[in-house]
């Protein structure tokens, strides 16, 4: 069986890396001209099942390393005003095991057969069931399955689903990192709760690494390289429905932007966006895609984003893409093993797929007016 994903992101990814454990041949295609084209960092939550789903996709040999490399999550999610008083709380507490994007993305890069530069521009289903995959700058690559893992603009389900589209909450928000340093101790309680005021909200969270990343692949596996990065913490603002920032025009970045909607909050907050890396400060939308109806059975499919974006307030999108992964590389598995068919073995995959995308991209919408009141959400 080959298998063809298109999408180097979480996702895609931790199926490949899954599939090669199955010794499935498979092959990742990128549309970005290099895997570090664009930053791809900052820190995710996984809850059990998302953590569970990675681990169950990656060599056991690996596993020692991914411990290494993770933090518990605990936090009290308070709500705090700009000086860091304490006027509401959220909910319950969030638990689960934090990792950097960045820092995972290369674990699960290790080993792999990559194409950069491949933009999807179409694929044909040949007679004897197999796909060719045809791509902008090289030539079609043949399977028995394309995997579209290319997130919420994905051109997979532009041929496979194109009534299926992202709808634009009208939500913005600005997030940055900052080294984590000792000046920003007195923040540690803000650390996964909400600040709000003026119209906006601030979230925090600490990446904190038991051991420095290169440092614990060079000693628990020397086969993968991870990068030099040190502790963080992972800032995010959400601005008001369909506003754009406030940016002086002899200045107008999205850190600034921050900078001008905190006048007069707690100086180690201002000092925090302060001190953010500019190249890593970026302005975003937020956008979901909900599954619609089921396409046609056959040898294509979706994962991840490209499939049911979720809102970020939800906090179940990289961990319901874990999930998409290792259900699929199980289905795969037993297509691969004779054990069903692999059309059966693929549907079987999207009916739960659908069932559990929809809520998950559901329920990070109902989470979403906790931190901006007026988006929309029909």
């Amino acid at each position: 069986m080959r298998v063809s994903v298109v999408g180097a992101g979480l996702g895609g990814l931790t199926l490949a890396q899954g599939l090669r454990g199955a010794g499935i041949e498979t092959e990742v295609f990128e549309r970005d001209p290099g895997i570090a084209a664009r930053f791809q960092g900052y820190r995710l939550v996984l809850d059990p099942t998302g953590f569970q789903a990675l681990r169950h996709c990656l060599p056991t040999r690996w596993h020692a390393l991914l411990d290494e490399i993770v933090m518990p999550a605990s936090a009290e999610q308070l709500v705090l005003d700009p000086q860091l008083n304490e006027i509401g709380r959220l909910g319950a507490g969030r638990t689960g095991i934090v990792v950097d994007r960045q820092v995972l993305r290369h674990l699960l890069l290790t080993g792999l057969t990559v194409h950069t530069d491949a933009a999807l521009t179409g694929y044909d289903l040949a007679a004897d069931g197999r796909v060719r995959a045809r791509f902008a700058h090289r030539d079609p690559a043949t399977a028995d399955l394309l995997v579209g893992a290319d997130g919420i603009t994905s051109a997979v389900r532009g041929v496979l689903s194109p009534q299926t589209a992202p709808t634009d909450t009208g939500v913005r928000f600005v997030i940055g990192r900052t080294p984590l340093t000792d000046e920003f101790t007195a923040l540690s309680k803000a650390y996964g709760s909400k600040i709000t005021g003026n119209g906006v909200s601030l979230l925090l969270g600490a990446m904190r690494f038991r051991t420095p990343p290169k440092r614990a692949a060079e000693q628990l596996a020397p086969d993968v390289t991870l990068p030099d990065i040190g502790d963080y913490v992972r800032w995010a603002m959400i601005l008001p429905p369909d506003t754009t920032p406030n940016t002086p025009s002899e200045d107008p970045t999205a850190q600034h932007a921050v900078l001008s909607r905190t006048e007069g909050w707690h100086p180690q907050l201002r000092a925090l966006i302060r001190q953010a890396d500019p190249d890593n400060t970026t302005l975003l939308s937020i956008r979901v895609v909900e599954p619609g109806e089921r396409w046609a059975p056959g040898p294509v499919t979706l994962l991840g984003d490209a499939v049911h974006a979720t809102s970020p307030t939800g906090g179940n999108g990289a961990n319901t893409a874990l999930r998409d992964a290792d259900l699929l590389r199980r289905r795969l598995t037993e297509a691969a093993e004779g054990r069903r068919d692999l059309l059966d073995a693929v549907a079987d995959y999207e009916r739960q797929m659908f069932a559990y995308g929809a809520e998950a991209v559901r329920t990070s919408l109902e989470r979403l007016p906790a931190f901006a009141p007026d988006a929309k959400l029909a």
